[in-house]
């Protein structure tokens, strides 16, 4: 394969894979996505992100520290025109162990979305119905999904948008019935490096007909309200990025994360942290008795050994 590249796009190739393998270490160490002994069933769309995890998970399991399988499986949900033969021909030159799922969800996203409407939806619950159960089946602990930063990040302004959450995807889930972990190793991986190692490593990508044919998916005018963002205004995608890992449930106002009714204050708390005693004017020296103006900045003048006066 790196024959056929110049001496340029080598080094540039190593140099992604780097980058990818330490934020994808990093993505594992910080949530602690693998384990000694795991068993990770890679779930492999034929798309560049899957492809690129697949690609740097194996590449990581030569060099960790802990022993764990993995198992690339793809569903083949008989879109029409699928090609059957490219992932196994793939996935035969790894050696990789890997398993073929054949099941006809095509015909009833079809027969249950009316045309022109998003089938995203229905699409995924069926796809990860079967490779939830599937994973049960072959003893899989981790199902690896191959969602990168962007798509995080992406999910996170729909769902502000359109669904009135602040809610993303995280780098690491239990499922709703706490049969199956699902880990996102490309969680700190940005798209424009995958799609740049992707096409450098020449992955054989099969293109999604049955919802990358439609148009105008929210998802695309957030990517691009993204895109131009990182364009205009370099650095802002890491940020918001960063943000999204220092959330402060007290500073926001969802009642379900920080108790706002009980939030009473101490009376007899000592004023500290947020203004030096310095800066306070000396409020024992002020009448408030009567109603009327109160010049704080000359009572912060008074100088309290010469003026104070005991009875």
């Amino acid at each position: 394969m790196s024959e056929e590249l110049t001496t340029k796009q080598v080094t540039r190739m190593s140099k992604l894979q780097k980058r990818l393998r330490a934020e994808v270490g990093r993505a594992i160490g910080d949530y602690n996505m693998i384990e000694d002994g795991d068993r990770v069933m890679c779930c492999l769309s034929g798309g560049k992100d899957s492809y690129a995890m697949l690609d740097i998970l194996l590449n990581l399991q030569k060099r960790a520290p802990i022993q764990f399988e993995i198992v690339a499986v793809n569903l083949d949900q008989k879109q029409p025109g699928f090609p059957e033969d490219i992932l196994p021909a793939y996935l035969d030159t790894l050696g990789v162990a890997y398993h073929i799922l054949e099941k006809d969800t095509y015909s009833i996203v079809k027969d249950k979305i009316p045309e022109g409407k998003t089938t995203c939806s229905l699409c995924s619950r069926l796809r990860r119905g079967t490779l939830y159960g599937f994973a049960q089946k072959i003893g899989a602990t981790k199902i690896a999904l191959g969602h990168h930063r962007d798509d995080i990040i992406e999910t996170m302004f729909l769902n502000m948008f359109f669904a009135g959450k602040m809610k993303a995807m995280p780098p690491k889930l239990l499922s709703d019935d706490g049969a199956n972990m699902v880990i996102r190793p490309l969680a700190y991986s940005r798209e424009k490096d995958i799609a740049e190692y992707a096409e450098l490593k020449k992955f054989p990508i099969i293109p999604c007909n049955l919802c990358g044919s439609q148009e105008n998916l929210k998802r695309a005018a957030v990517k691009d309200m993204l895109v131009q963002w990182d364009k205009d205004h370099p650095g802002r995608i890491e940020t918001i990025f960063t943000a999204m890992q220092n959330t402060s449930p007290s500073q926001g106002v969802d009642r379900e994360q920080f108790d706002f009714l009980s939030l009473t204050r101490d009376p007899d708390a000592p004023m500290s942290g947020q203004v030096a005693e310095s800066d306070l004017p000396a409020f024992d020296f002020v009448d408030v008795a009567n109603n009327g103006h109160i010049n704080l900045d000359a009572a912060a003048r008074i100088d309290v050994v010469s003026t104070y006066t005991p009875e």
